[in-house]
């Protein structure tokens, strides 16, 4: 049986649903990014007590199709942002089309009116919240930060930066409280 979880970014969040199917004593095939494949069938009363459960860390089960598609669209996201080193060899949108086999235009239209936000502004603010991180950790430059996120150039990646954020990448790097925004209020 599988179960989607909304919210479900990070591997922090796996553990999470890992720990609760096991104190359930439930059996896990798979546990990706907003999707989980357990051996046995659940009753609605164990699916609702797990929902609870994941709940107080920030998650939940989702159940209606249009939720699913928006969750398995942002995991997707997520993957290529923040675990995929390589950039797919088609475009953005065929390639998710390709891999959800839904029409992007549906999808995108789904998306706006779920989300509020289109597709391609939150794969921007995705990106931005990563590159933030990046500049927090000061471990690369802007110009490898660039290069690792797969933009252009630097004036593309500050650009971008400044848009979304109203400061420069330097200007960021430099404050003491440098605000994040977690991906799951994206």
């Amino acid at each position: 049986m599988k179960l989607y979880i909304g919210n479900m970014v990070s591997d922090r969040c796996k553990m999470i649903v890992k720990s609760e199917l096991e104190k359930h004593g439930l059996h896990f095939m798979m546990i990706e990014l907003g999707e989980v494949e357990i051996m046995e069938s659940l009753s609605p009363a164990l699916v609702e007590s797990i929902n609870m459960e994941l709940k107080k860390s920030g998650l939940s089960v989702i159940g209606d199709k249009k939720s699913i598609l928006i969750e398995r669209i942002k995991n997707i996201i997520v993957q290529m942002v923040y675990y995929t080193e390589t950039l797919p060899k088609t475009n953005f949108s065929d390639y998710l089309s390709d891999k959800l086999k839904y029409n992007y235009t549906y999808m995108a239209n789904l998306f706006l009116e779920i989300q509020g936000t289109t597709i391609e502004r939150y794969l921007i603010n995705l990106k931005i919240e990563r590159v933030k991180e990046l500049l927090i950790y000061d471990e690369l430059n802007l110009t490898e930060i660039s290069y690792k996120m797969h933009y252009s150039s630097v004036a593309h990646l500050s650009g971008q930066f400044k848009k979304v954020t109203g400061l420069t990448p330097s200007f960021y790097k430099r404050l003491k409280h440098k605000k994040r925004n977690p991906i799951e209020g994206l």
